[in-house]
């Protein structure tokens, strides 16, 4: 047991490394003078932003590969559009800002292969922790629009180490959160489930950039303390002046499966309509913004 604790801590280490050679690659990494940690608070705002928040709204093209204990890969090719609210009006002598972090709305197409082809995934997102997300499954096969229950948020998204809820992130005010360590170069939050008979985890712990706010690993917990379930970004480029994740990957620790998404033709405020984030566009793809 204890060689088996010190192989886990040393394998935590190493993609720590690793991941912080990523940003030093993708020159994001600056000096910075010693100072005191932000609040909780404006940690877990800031990197909810950075995560989700990145423009207006967005489009990317996305390789997905399910990679399965025995090495077998199932490849999957979609388009991921993103539409945010618009931020409130600011009272009179408020700073005005187009930083916000309210309601959005996703629309993920499949482009391959034949078996998933024209699937539409439609989520409507909203911070109001009262109001469920909406998700819509548009199966084309069938030529059926099946609506996804909240329940089933946890559940694997397309047959991946992904779930629905990692699609679009998990609503900030779901958990309490915890500053429970500071390094030279990440925040680490302890997160809890404030009604954990709802999810499948016990808790999970972000390792936060200290100068981008990317999170750039979180390890889901059970109710005995293991790791089961790990999410760790690989590649960082800036686009637009954004910080943006290009490679991404969820390992299941318990079987060692894992999926990687690969980001291309990433693209802020498209200007992308409403309208496309509606459910008669399901069945009827908008192929012009579709890359």
């Amino acid at each position: 047991m204890i060689r088996k604790g010190i192989r886990t801590a040393k394998l935590e280490h190493l993609r720590l490394a690793l991941v912080a050679a990523v940003f030093v690659c993708a020159g994001l990494v600056t000096a910075r003078a010693a100072e005191e940690a932000p609040s909780v608070e404006k940690i877990v705002e800031k990197s909810n932003r950075v995560a989700y928040y990145q423009g207006k709204d967005g489009r990317a093209r996305v390789s997905m590969q399910i990679v399965d204990a025995q090495g077998r890969t199932r490849t999957r090719e979609l388009s991921i559009l993103r539409w945010d609210h618009p931020a409130p009006d600011k009272e009179e002598g408020e700073e005005k800002t187009d930083d916000h972090t309210g309601d959005q709305r996703y629309y993920v197409y499949f482009h391959r292969p034949p078996d998933v082809e024209d699937m539409v995934l439609l989520v409507w997102k909203h911070v109001d922790a009262d109001t469920n997300d909406n998700r819509w499954l548009y199966l084309p096969a069938l030529d059926l629009v099946k609506r996804i229950a909240a329940t089933d948020k946890r559940n694997s998204f397309v047959g991946s180490n992904f779930v629905y809820e990692d699609i679009s992130g998990r609503n900030v005010t779901l958990d309490t959160h915890e500053l429970v360590e500071v390094t030279d170069q990440y925040y680490v939050l302890k997160n809890v489930p404030k009604k954990p008979e709802r999810v499948n985890f016990a808790y999970y712990k972000m390792w936060i950039h200290k100068d981008t706010f990317l999170p750039v690993m979180t390890r889901y917990y059970d109710d005995q303390g293991n790791n089961y379930r790990t999410y760790e970004v690989e590649k960082v480029e800036k686009i637009q002046g954004f910080t943006t994740v290009m490679k991404s990957r969820m390992t299941n620790e318990r079987t060692g499966g894992y999926t990687v998404l690969e980001y291309e033709n990433v693209n802020y405020n498209v200007g992308l309509s409403r309208d496309i984030f509606s459910k008669r566009y399901l069945q009827q793809p908008p192929r012009e913004y579709l890359q």
